[in-house]
């Protein structure tokens, strides 16, 4: 049974130490695409030439992309190695040259500047034996060494002598190391690079070769589209190559930044600090809205439709399903044609860029995809709070139940990509077929990575004909600017209140500080009221002593003698 890995948790897996005994037995293609620099090429083959893992299961395409003189074969190569000329420039060109002619199960991409260790291959192959969705990265250490002999790359055990001290790929290591081996992060697609990278060729198979209008950043765009294939992504630091020389990025970040953004932009919805643009189309939107349209009313359509477009939600693009092929304008009859309805959505919908009048599955690569009833109407910023939901849980599906009654349930699925796609992966290799029942898929996404129900009315769904009127564009910028305006009247007044509070604050502080100054002279005035008391009475005392004394001489008998 091939294993279930919930999310990008790799750790599920336990692939062979290196070295120990294991039984290798899937078929590894190495394409190195290469321009000039026949040196380096040397190396790279020299490196591959002695690799760990089996030499019969191993082949090597060389893609020689209008090098000028063209490149040759060295004598230290792998045996099973092939030269192609693709004189058409570019890397992707190159790659995809490759890959058409690749036979192997894993894909391995290098590029000609880059040394392998002899275990480098191996480290990759181990994991591709315990599951064939995965996408595997070793690690590259840059090098500005002088170049050593082919030979002596053949022969050496540990590269290191010829290439420390080299600098580490800084970027993706601290990646690595913040999200636990990119076990918790969903852009673990972003390690996806071409200079050493295995992929399982089945996953090629779903998400197509590189794209050649990609000039630059097409690693990561690659990596992306293997992320909605269902590929689960793997650094391997046991996984060890040398580049020879500083990377572009390296080189000039810059400047690569301002070339591969725009391109990276387009087309990676999930980089949304990319997308600053708040109403703007992109070519992969976020997301895609699926409405069936081929049994319903042209007025439940619309209904559905149109409070999509009308949402907060403006990065998505609505895929209207139904039989168009069939539809043929009726001139004679109009009012009698038995496809009246979907002719006209065609009207309605023609010439809208966001809607896709569409017969079979999409060729999008939108990370969530939302199918809704005909008939039920999101409200204003309901797919943006459903779509906040399936992301801050890493949900695969999010189910909102709309209706219930005797027929069955009426729902909305939100379906995260990746998720149903590894899981048809999984279900096709443990059936030995593709095409299961729905709710067998959904049952191993629930296991992958989680699935949730909750009902319209929280999220905001109503039927179309309960929903409110749609606010226009210049209505809803009224009523943004209004509540701005609304919203700096209360700014002031509530600065206003603090200023009053302030004032007020300071009177109570001065009051707190005269009744602490009155309350001092008032213990002051007790205490010279106190001294006088005591002064008084004591001055009371001694007149006391003499009038008693004076009262005492007065009272005595008469003596002539002492007058």
């Amino acid at each position: 049974m091939t294993p279930r890995i919930p999310g990008n948790d790799y750790t599920v897996l336990d692939p062979p130490a290196l070295g120990s005994p294991w039984t290798p037995r899937l078929r590894v293609s190495v394409v190195v695409p290469a321009y000039g620099n026949q040196a380096k090429l040397d190396l790279t083959l020299a490196g591959l030439a002695v690799q760990t893992y089996p030499d019969d299961l191993i082949e090597v395409i060389v893609v020689d992309n209008g090098s000028r003189p063209p490149l040759r074969l060295p004598d230290i190569r792998p045996g099973n190695t092939r030269l192609l000329l693709c004189p058409t420039p570019g890397r992707a060109v190159a790659r995809n040259t490759g890959l058409a002619a690749a036979t192997g199960d894993v894909i391995h991409w290098m590029d000609s500047d880059v040394v392998p260790e002899r275990e480098e291959v191996e480290a990759h192959m181990r994991w591709h034996h315990l599951a064939p969705y995965l996408s595997v990265t070793s690690y590259l250490r840059f090098t500005t060494a002088p170049l050593p002999d082919p030979s002596e790359v053949a022969e050496a055990e540990d590269l290191a002598k010829f290439f420390e001290p080299a600098e580490s790929h800084a970027w993706i290591e601290s990646l690595v190391e913040r999200t636990d081996g990119l076990t918790r992060t969903r852009r673990a697609f972003s390690i996806h690079i071409g200079g050493a990278t295995s992929v399982g060729a089945r996953l090629f198979e779903r998400a197509g070769p590189m794209d050649p209008e990609m000039i630059l950043g097409q690693d990561t765009e690659m990596g992306y589209r293997l992320a909605q294939a269902g590929a689960v992504f793997i650094p391997d630091p046991e996984a060890r190559a040398y580049h020879l020389g500083p990377s572009m990025r390296m080189r000039d970040a810059e400047s690569i930044s301002r070339v591969s953004h725009p391109l990276v932009a387009d087309r990676v919805p999930v980089y949304q600090w990319l997308r600053k643009h708040p109403t703007r189309r992109w070519k992969v939107p976020l997301m895609e809205v699926v409405v069936d349209a081929a049994d319903a009313s042209s007025d439940d359509v619309r209904a559905t439709v149109d409070a999509v477009l009308a949402g907060t939600l403006t990065d998505l693009s609505v895929l209207v399903t139904g039989p168009w092929d069939e539809i043929a304008p009726e001139l004679r009859a109009p009012l009698t044609d038995p496809h009246l309805d979907l002719a006209l959505l065609r009207a309605h919908y023609g010439h809208e860029g966001r809607v896709r009048l569409v017969s079979g599955p999409s060729d999008a690569v939108a990370p969530f995809r939302l199918r809704l009833p005909p008939g039920w109407a999101p409200g204003e910023d309901t797919l943006a709070r459903i779509l906040t939901l399936a992301r801050e849980r890493n949900l695969g599906l999010v189910s909102v139940l709309l209706d219930e009654s005797a027929e069955g349930i009426t729902a909305a699925r939100l379906e995260r990509t990746e998720a149903f796609a590894r899981a048809a992966l999984l279900v096709s290799g443990d059936e030995g077929k593709a095409g299961d029942r729905d709710d067998d898929l959904d049952a191993v996404v629930d296991e992958i990575f989680g699935t949730f129900w909750t009902d319209g009315e929280t999220y905001g769904f109503s039927r179309g004909s309960e929903a409110g009127p749609l606010l226009s564009v210049r209505a809803a910028y009224r009523a943004r600017v209004e509540a701005q305006a609304e919203v700096e009247r209360l700014t002031k007044e509530v600065e206003r209140v603090r200023g009053q509070v302030a004032k007020w604050r300071e009177e109570a502080r001065r009051w707190r500080r005269t009744a602490v100054d009155y309350r001092r002279e008032i213990g002051s005035l007790r205490r010279q009221i106190a001294t006088l008391r005591r002064t008084r009475r004591r001055r009371g005392l001694r007149s006391l002593r003499r009038i008693k004394v004076l009262a005492r001489g007065l009272t005595r008998p008469f003596n002539p003698k002492n007058s």
